[in-house]
């Protein structure tokens, strides 16, 4: 199993890895921490398909959290409205 960093899911799920990153993270079971859930939807000019996409990746993995659902999105929003641009 792999722990994969923020970057590495926003690159894979904008088709921006280089193919022998692609093929790996077909080949693996991935997972992210609750930080790394957090990131990858914390900028304000997320797109629709971008944030789908990530859905469904964060959906597709194992996420190791220990913090509530809510807790999570709300943080996400937060981070949103007030991250230095």
């Amino acid at each position: 199993m792999y722990l994969l960093e923020t970057n590495t899911v926003i690159y894979f799920c904008n088709s921006k890895l280089p193919e022998p990153a692609k093929v790996l993270l077909f080949a693996i079971e991935p997972a992210i921490s609750v930080i790394t859930s957090i990131e990858s939807f914390a900028s304000s000019k997320i797109t629709d398909k971008e944030k789908a996409s990530l859905e469904a990746f964060v959906a597709f993995s194992t996420v190791y959290d220990h913090i509530d659902t809510p807790i999570i999105a709300q943080a996400i929003t937060i981070r949103q409205q007030y991250k230095r641009r």
